[in-house]
């Protein structure tokens, strides 16, 4: 396997961050101001001057005094969303909450929320944490933090009121299902660490491996499960599946390395920007011992996980079952500013799969279109529960190579593993068994032409590249894990 990349990069729902560029970055940046004409650097202080003026008019003269601070911070953000949806300004507080998220550790109390009719409901605690000791259930329903209403608060300043420093207490107020009044449950704060990783027997004989998202911990973990499972199952074991549906993305060092885990050689991932190039490629090594892998994603797969999809699939190591990935193929590099200033996300490179085809605001097309059976309560909501993906973000980068596509995507995962379609129909193509009563017409799932795949596990030749067409859907309710 190929040891860790030392610079920091991220790929959160398509962000990449790369910190050992950071330095590279400013001093290109000064250069490039220097060498431009002076026709042009007499234009660029004019624009800063006109900013100036506008800045001081407003300071001076608006109906009430402004807050400066948060001026500049807006003019800064603002300058960045012109550019396209993922380049951003973080704030110092939101920068910190980021490389917490890269970490994938924190203070906390060790509970996956969501928000509900205004307050906070519990997903599920995480094992061995503290909320789970404590007596937390999935389905609680959180009103107060320490005595104060979760009404009027929006999820992430709910989940920071949870989060803090290990060792201090935290009184959460509970609604539950089949009690009467609400009750407190006070709880220790420990450190979280993020479960990127999760994984299980199914079908009696395959591997299953649900990649969350991309952290710190998600090689390791990666490691660990594939080790499990090869314990458990010993030579019944018929092969794995990789779930990356709804996952939104993470470090690119770890996108590689999950890639690098299941192929021997070969290009996994390339990037193209204004002034150079990089690729990354695979080394010796099968974590998998040559066993078929299926890879499951659907519209809410992005940016790592779609670099982890296009590698296996380009190069025929993986069978790709779900519906259109969301298509988000730019790089963004995080620039920290001054102490305690923050950082920029900025767009810097596209990046491309090993065939060499850019899924921007086009996305991965499966190999077999499996939708999801929904159940009758959903049926009504099915457009809710679509998403056109990057193609459907207004501002986005331009494909340079090929047609977008912007038809939805089906997002929607069961939470019962039993009523799960895209599942089944991966076991039962491990198990050897047809899909095609699960598939939709071949027409549907590419007007291009689809390239077919072995699921014999081993790796083949770079296809010439898969055309994608689409089935995106709604982003899956914000979720926060204090």
């Amino acid at each position: 396997m190929r040891p860790m990349l030392k610079n920091l990069s991220l790929v959160l729902f398509g962000a990449v961050v790369s910190a050992g560029v950071w330095q590279v970055l400013d001093v290109a940046g000064a250069r490039d101001g220097a060498n431009a004409p002076a026709d042009e650097q007499i234009q660029i202080y004019r624009q800063l001057d006109l900013f100036g003026e506008v800045f001081e008019r407003i300071r001076r003269e608006y109906v009430e005094k402004p807050d400066t601070e948060k001026l500049i911070e807006a003019a800064i953000g603002g300058m960045l969303k012109s550019l396209d949806p993922h380049s951003s300004y973080l704030s110092a507080k939101n920068y910190r909450e980021m490389l917490v998220n890269i970490r994938g550790e924190f203070g906390g109390l060790g509970i996956e929320v969501t928000m509900e009719n205004g307050v906070v409901k519990v997903v599920s605690p995480i094992d061995d944490t503290p909320a789970a000791k404590a007596g937390v259930l999935a389905g609680d329903m959180i009103i107060k933090i320490d005595g104060k209403p979760v009404k009027g608060m929006t999820l992430s300043q709910a989940v920071e009121k949870m989060r803090g420093k290990v060792g201090t207490p935290i009184t959460i107020t509970v609604v539950r299902k089949g009690r009467k009044e609400p009750f407190d449950i006070r709880i220790v704060r420990d450190i979280i660490r993020i479960q990127s990783v999760k994984w299980s027997v199914e079908g009696g004989d395959i591997g299953y491996v649900r990649i969350t998202s991309f952290n710190e911990q998600t090689e390791p973990k990666l490691k660990q499960a594939m080790k499990e499972l090869q314990e458990k199952l010993g030579e019944k074991l018929k092969g794995y599946i990789i779930d990356l549906r709804n996952n939104p993305g993470g470090l690119l060092d770890q996108a590689v390395a999950v890639s690098d885990a299941f192929l021997e050689k070969g290009e996994i991932v390339s990037v193209r920007g204004r002034n150079d190039a990089k690729r990354w490629d695979a080394t010796p090594g099968d974590l998998a011992g040559g066993k078929p892998v299926v890879v499951l994603i659907n519209g809410g797969s992005a940016s790592a996980s779609e670099i982890v999809a296009g590698a296996l699939q380009d190069h025929q190591r993986a069978t790709l079952i779900g519906t259109r990935s969301f298509g988000k193929g730019s790089v963004q590099k995080i620039i920290p500013l001054l102490p305690d200033r923050g950082a920029i996300r900025l767009t810097t490179e596209r990046y491309y799969t090993p065939s060499g085809r850019s899924i921007q605001a086009k996305g991965i097309m499966p190999d077999h279109i499996v939708e999801q059976e929904l159940p009758d309560e959903l049926k009504d909501k099915a457009d809710q529960l679509r998403i056109k993906g990057e193609a459907g973000l207004e501002g986005h980068l331009r494909n340079d190579q090929e047609k977008e596509v912007d038809a939805p995507s089906l997002v929607y995962v069961p939470r019962d593993k039993a009523k799960d379609t895209q599942l089944k129909a991966a076991i039962k193509l491990l198990h050897g068994e047809s899909i095609a009563m699960l598939e939709k017409k071949p027409a549907e799932k590419d007007a291009d032409g689809k390239v077919a795949k072995k699921l014999d596990g081993k790796a083949g030749e770079k296809t010439g590249g898969a055309v994608a067409k689409s089935e995106d859907g709604k982003k899956p309710a914000e979720k926060s894990a204090p």
